[in-house]
């Protein structure tokens, strides 16, 4: 594939994640897809984990955005930055909605094999997050 058709596939991840659209996921996420992310409480493997996710998240946030604002693509690797913006208006884990909006930056590192997503490296800011949560003190 090539660098912008891999751009592409990003970005229809995104949306794909926030619609809940396990067919697209079926699609374009291998089954041996690993999201390597320390702030999770639980593994995302395959499409099955990436809906999993989408589950654990939405519900919590279910006004989440995810603008993305800048892709650099390089052989059959992806790395976009984005912002999650949502309202925090159900449980998240164990904290009770808050109501609070947060502004979490993120960097997302995908490797693209044969036009599926096969692994994603996540990188966002937790800490600050808990603290626009009022989990954390600021």
């Amino acid at each position: 594939m090539s660098l912008e058709a891999n751009k592409e596939l990003c970005r229809n991840y995104f949306r794909a994640f926030l619609a809940g659209d396990t067919a697209w996921m079926k699609r374009h996420i291998a089954p041996g897809f690993v999201r390597h992310d320390p702030g999770l409480p639980f593994e995302v493997k395959g499409p099955e984990g990436v809906a999993k996710l989408h589950d654990a998240l939405l519900p919590a946030f279910p006004d989440m955005q995810l603008p993305l604002e800048d892709f650099v693509a390089e052989g059959d690797k992806v790395l976009v930055r984005l912002t999650i913006r949502a309202t925090h208006t159900g449980a998240f884990g164990d904290l009770a909605a808050t109501g609070k909006r947060i502004e979490v930056p993120v960097l997302d590192l995908f490797q693209i094999r044969d036009g599926v997503l096969i692994e994603h490296w996540a990188l966002l800011d937790n800490l600050g997050m808990m603290k626009q949560l009022g989990a954390l003190p600021a």
